[in-house]
């Protein structure tokens, strides 16, 4: 049984008061909560928070699993993080559709965050990119999965699981993942809430029967149900395709990381212990950044980012002629994006201009 939450100045069974914390606990006290506030502003343009409470987080240790078959550790500060978003339907998030299997990546983003942690890249990938795929080991029965040639990107999840994605990105950008970052459905309409939504303008109607979101134009405070909404719209927008969705994505991502600068957490202790629980149940991270201390120091030293210092792109691609549902990565123009990451550089507008993915007519219907 759970030990009973003790509330000071409580008269407790001895008829004695408990004391008053003293100045110096109450300082301790503090600077704890304040810590914990920074994780929330300075995580969230890493896919939504980096907050924790240990006994919520899970985490996956990834370099066990993929040994030291990986490209260079590179040490000057820079720090690269996948960033995935689960389409799992078990448990709470069997409400957004049947359950088909097992789970694969709908949303998929490279974020390199520079040496000075003064600016952020975000290279996100099309789930339907067709890859060559590593060998990976399966996540549930710890047998290898054979490697496999024009598989779509986010198979590496469903078949191999984190340490998979992690693999398979490492392998298309030549880039190692020093962390990862997974969110599910169900978790980031619940955060969303917490933070008491997400101010999004529509220059035109949006209404989307997949994702049920209804929107005419105009300014709107989205909750949790409809900015999940927004962020799996694909049908209604450009031309149907996971380009249009990326684009709201990337949108979306923006207007958040400008609502979480609005956000009271400092001056709110209740505020700040449902966004971190929120938080918390929403997220696994990679084991090193699977506890309070570790997740907690990574964040503050990102609290300074805000939305006008993350440049977000998405990796070059053209339509595949032998099915256009499906994505190719532009070669040439995908080394330029890897390339500017790995020399902790912007990413040039060159490496982008002609890539299927750079028109922006979903991107536009939103600001």
């Amino acid at each position: 049984m759970s030990e009973q939450k003790r509330v000071p100045g409580r008269i407790r069974g001895t008829g004695t008061r408990r004391k008053k914390p003293s100045r110096r606990r109450r300082a301790k006290v503090i600077t704890a909560w304040s810590v914990a506030g920074a994780v929330v502003v300075g995580g969230a343009g890493l896919g939504y928070a980096y907050v924790t409470l240990d006994g919520n987080l899970s985490s996956v240790d990834i370099d066990a699993k993929l040994g030291t078959d990986r490209p260079d550790d590179v040490d000057d500060g820079s720090q690269d993080i996948l960033v995935l978003g689960s389409d799992s339907r078990s448990g709470d998030n069997g409400k957004y559709g049947a359950d088909e299997g097992a789970a694969r990546s709908d949303t998929a983003m490279v974020v390199h965050v520079d040496k000075g942690h003064k600016s952020a890249s975000v290279v996100s990938i099309p789930r339907d990119t067709l890859i060559d795929r590593p060998a990976c080991e399966s996540d549930t029965t710890g047998e290898e999965v054979p490697a496999a040639h024009r598989a779509m990107f986010n198979t590496a999840y469903e078949v191999g699981g984190p340490a998979c994605a992690v693999k398979t990105v490492e392998s298309l950008s030549g880039i190692r993942m020093d962390h990862y970052v997974e969110v599910d459905f169900a978790g980031f309409e619940k955060l969303i809430d917490e933070l008491g939504g997400v101010e999004i303008t529509t220059k035109t109607a949006i209404h989307d029967s997949k994702s049920h979101l209804d929107l005419e134009p105009g300014t709107h405070t989205l909750d949790g149900e409809e900015s999940l909404g927004l962020v799996r719209t694909r049908k209604s927008v450009g031309d149907g395709s996971d380009l249009g969705r990326i684009q709201l994505q990337q949108a979306f991502i923006k207007a958040l990381l400008e609502q979480a600068k609005t956000v009271g957490v400092f001056s709110s202790p209740q505020k700040l212990f449902g966004l971190a629980d929120a938080a918390t149940k929403a997220l696994t991270t990679d084991s090193g950044l699977g506890s309070v201390k570790k997740l907690t120091g990574f964040a503050n030293s990102l609290k300074g980012l805000g939305a006008d210092d993350v440049h977000m792109v998405t990796l070059p691609v053209e339509y595949d002629p032998a099915d256009p549902n499906r994505v190719l990565p532009q070669e040439e123009a995908g080394k330029q994006v890897w390339a500017a990451l790995k020399q902790d550089r912007p990413i040039p507008a060159s490496a982008t201009e002609k890539s299927a993915g750079d028109k922006g007519e979903a991107g536009k219907l939103v600001r």
